[in-house]
Formats: structure tokens, C-alpha cells, sequence
């Protein structure tokens, strides 16, 4: 059994297509076949079931691949621990949400930059359930991410406060008047699994507004231009609405603590290898 073959496996689970999986591989469909027709050998086992739309696993590798994930993430890791010399140097691959990366990181990752130049950081963007997925699965070696957060596979250490507030297009001066508004309501969110969609969509339930249109948005700017357009209403961190040159065109307005206040977790591995690069990127979040 090869490292090659556990790779091609995994990348064909993910991708469930050959087709893809040797595009994801860089490397052509019959080599792909080959090495899955290897691999079936060995484990005398069929492992994929072919048709039309591309590949899904046997109940036998649907068994098989949770242990191939964990051999290569156990190799990944053992490869880490070997180039590890005390140095700081080597590829470090962060997640962040997006209101994190424009409110809190910049300075800080500037300055990790300019002292640590033989790390190749790497920052990967998305939304809290996905970053905690990603951290899971050895994509990241950490992630900030909205809490709170238990969970059973991951250290979590608070290293941000954020306060949340409710911005609505300028008619609207109180929360009162949003509440007895009768026309609908449109909640500007990111994607699912962001802490800060769940928090609006618990507002609205305890304002008595359980229905609302959602309309997904991509960026914050978007988000920002659409509340003050008078498209919906949206919760931000105060920071980053206080630093938008449109304040003059939308309401800001306070919520309940137990909404605002979010704690940002920087969350990584317990079991995962705290390389010298890592370390050295915590130890730039302490002030």
C-alpha cells in the first residue's frame, strides 16, 4: 500500500469523479484508475462503484477512508515534526473570518511578516463552522473563530472581544420603530455558518420578528452599502461600522448584551504538533 495510492483515494472520495480527482492531482485519468485498481487489490476489496455521474465509495470504503485521512494527516504531521528545527520557517496556513482579517489582523500580520520572513503564511477566509471543519481536518493549523466553543479535538483561547450592533437604513431611529414596522424585514448575512447570521437570526426571534427575508451577501462593504441603499438591516461588529464612510446613512443602534458581545477564539489541535512557526504567530497575539 502506497502513500501515492492513499492520496489518489482521498482526493477521488473528495472530489467523487475521477475526472476531477486527477485535475485536483495534476496528473491524468488513467493514472488515477491505476492506482484505485492497486489500492482494490490490496485490500481485495472494490472500494468505488462507477456510473454515469462519476464515483461514489463501497460500503468498504466508506469504512476504509476515515483510517486513510487519518495516515495522512498522521504523515503530514510527522513530516512537520522532522523540519521542525526551532526556526521559525515553513508554510503556516491560518483561517480567519472575514470581519477578523479586516478589524484585528493587519498590524499583525505585518508585523509577523517583516520579523518571521522564512514563513509562508497563508490566510484562508470563510465563515466559524467552516474554519472549525478546516481545523479538524488539518487544513489550517489554527483559526479565529466566533465562540464560544467546546469541543472535545480543539484548544480555544479567547484573543478578542467584539461588540455587535444593529445597523438599519437611516428611517429607522430606534429598534422600537423596526419592531412595529409592518413591512418586512430583509436580514443581510453572510453564507451559513457565520456566528454573526445566527446572532441576527436570533435577534429577530426575540424582537418578535421571526419572519424575515434572507439575503446573502459576500462582502462587508457590500453588506455596508446595502444597509445604508435601504435593502435590510444587518449586525456588525462596532468597530467596522465605525470606520465606514457611509455612517451618515444608515441607523446605528445598541442590542442586548447577550447578543452583542461575541468572544473571537483563536482554536487549533490538541493533538496536532505546535510547530515554531505556530507558536511564534500566537505569541504575536498577545499585546
Amino acid at each position: 500500500m502506497k502513500i501515492c495510492d492513499l492520496l489518489t483515494f482521498s482526493a477521488v472520495a473528495r472530489c467523487a469523479s475521477i475526472t476531477a480527482a486527477a485535475r485536483e492531482l495534476n496528473t491524468v485519468q488513467s493514472n488515477v484508475t491505476n492506482r484505485i485498481r492497486s489500492l482494490e487489490e490490496h485490500i481485495g476489496l472494490p472500494l468505488l462503484e462507477r456510473h454515469s455521474r462519476g464515483v461514489t465509495l463501497t460500503l468498504a470504503g466508506v469504512r476504509f477512508l476515515p483510517y486513510v485521512q487519518q495516515a495522512l494527516t498522521l504523515l503530514d504531521e510527522a513530516a512537520k515534526v522532522a523540519r521542525d528545527e526551532g526556526e521559525p520557517k515553513g508554510k503556516l496556513a491560518i483561517g480567519s473570518m472575514e470581519t477578523t482579517l479586516a478589524l484585528r489582523l493587519p498590524d499583525i500580520l505585518a508585523n509577523f511578516r517583516d520579523r518571521y520572513r522564512d514563513v509562508n503564511l497563508i490566510m484562508k477566509i470563510n465563515a466559524t463552522a467552516w474554519l472549525v471543519d478546516n481545523v479538524l481536518n488539518n487544513e489550517v493549523d489554527g483559526a479565529f473563530i466566533a465562540g464560544p466553543l467546546e469541543h472535545p479535538l480543539l484548544v480555544a483561547e479567547k484573543v478578542f472581544e467584539e461588540e455587535l450592533v444593529l445597523i438599519t437604513p437611516p428611517h429607522y431611529t430606534s429598534i422600537e420603530q423596526l419592531i412595529s414596522d409592518k413591512q418586512d424585514i430583509t436580514a443581510l448575512m453572510f453564507k451559513q455558518g457565520c456566528a454573526y447570521r445566527q446572532r441576527l437570526e436570533q435577534f429577530l426571534v426575540c424582537i418578535g420578528r421571526p419572519a424575515f427575508q434572507r439575503l446573502e451577501l459576500g462582502s462587508l462593504d457590500g453588506m455596508i452599502g446595502c444597509v445604508s441603499a435601504g435593502v435590510g438591516i444587518t449586525l456588525l461588529p462596532r468597530s467596522i461600522v465605525l470606520r465606514s464612510d457611509l455612517q451618515l446613512r444608515f441607523g446605528m443602534h445598541e442590542i442586548a448584551p447577550s447578543i452583542a458581545h461575541v468572544p473571537t477564539l483563536f482554536v487549533r489541535r490538541k493533538d496536532a504538533h505546535v510547530t515554531t512557526a505556530l507558536k511564534c504567530f500566537m505569541e504575536s497575539l498577545v499585546p
